[in-house]
């Protein structure tokens, strides 16, 4: 998948039918292996590029809004308590008390013993609670558990899942095992939205990105996702372009449409409005939605909030001026 390939725009529509593909290790291989290589130099120059873009005065406030609208705002700390998650929903429903303008945030991303607080926190708003699952962050557990995680969640009110996928299986080319239990988690979550956590700094190569994504996507995610924000590096430019490219080839190839979230170490207005503008130029206009991209962040939604006091009226405000998230 060198330059070329992320550029172009496949020739047909429906070169394969995802549901009469082979999903054996054997099958699954032949279609993964088979996609063109990422040249890892190319998509580097290609991402570094990309974030030179600028963008400037009323554009820059209408990129702020739809990032703060894209935002999965997140805690997944083990002191997590009832009272924080309330604050979070708060914060997430009314970002900014002083501006009621601002648009709320996309969801609130809690474990799922929290979800029905959050549930109760944001009801009759537009922001959906999303949980992570599947023995979140390492996967490491039967897929009986895994499913059992799923079930409580979306039992107790989730309108997303974020699972993370065996990337150990997915190394050793197990590929059936990791599509089996993607499609099982998919089928548990019931009218759930799924985000595919595919942990990208444990798959070493962006071949590996690429095949994941293209994995989770035939399995059927509604989301590929690049982390869980627990390994270092987390998103990338490089990674997103990868899997931007991999979202747009396949709505082209098997005819649905599948969204992105970039999660981890996104800190600043400037990093996100990079990521919109990746979006923009690899995945394509119609990719510029919550609905088919997101940014999963903790600390993020201040600084986006920051700036957009200054493009308002020309002054930065002070972190003190908006709450914690």
């Amino acid at each position: 998948m060198g330059i070329e390939s992320l550029e172009r725009q496949p020739a047909s529509r429906r070169e394969f039918d995802v549901s009469e593909v082979a999903t054996s290790d054997a099958g699954l291989r032949q279609v993964l292996h088979g996609l063109p290589g990422v040249d890892q130099v190319g998509v580097g120059e290609r991402a570094a590029a990309l974030a030179t873009r600028s963008i400037k005065k009323d554009a820059k406030l209408t990129a702020l809004d739809l990032a703060i609208a894209m935002v999965d705002l997140t805690t997944l700390e083990g002191a997590d308590t009832p009272g924080k998650v309330r604050a979070m929903c708060a914060k997430a429903m009314l970002p900014d008390l002083a501006d009621p303008p601002v648009p709320p945030v996309a969801a609130v991303c809690v474990y799922p013993d929290l979800v029905p607080v959050a549930k109760q926190a944001v009801a009759g708003s537009s922001v959906a609670v999303a949980s992570v699952a599947t023995a979140f962050p390492s996967g490491r557990a039967s897929l009986a558990v895994k499913l059992a995680d799923v079930r409580d969640a979306v039992t107790a009110g989730a309108d997303e899942i974020d699972m993370v996928i065996d990337r150990g299986a997915f190394l050793a080319g197990r590929y059936g095992q990791v599509y089996s239990e993607i499609t099982a988690v998919r089928e548990a979550c019931g009218p759930a939205h799924l985000k595919v956590i595919l942990e990208t700094a444990e798959l070493a190569t962006l071949d590996n990105v690429a095949r994941a994504s293209w994995l989770a996507m035939m399995a059927g995610a509604d989301f590929i996702k690049t982390s869980t924000g627990k390994v270092t590096p987390a998103a990338t430019p490089a990674v997103a372009l990868v899997m931007l490219a991999a979202v747009r080839d396949f709505e082209q190839t098997a005819g649905r449409r599948v969204g992105v979230k970039v999660a981890g170490g996104i800190r600043t207005a400037k990093d996100a409005i990079r990521y919109l503008v990746l979006v923009n130029e690899i995945a394509g206009p119609a990719w510029l939605t919550p609905r088919l991209f997101r940014i999963g962040a903790s600390t993020l939604l201040n600084d986006l909030l920051m700036q957009r006091s200054k493009q308002r009226t020309g002054r930065y405000a002070s972190p003190d001026y908006f709450t914690i998230d």
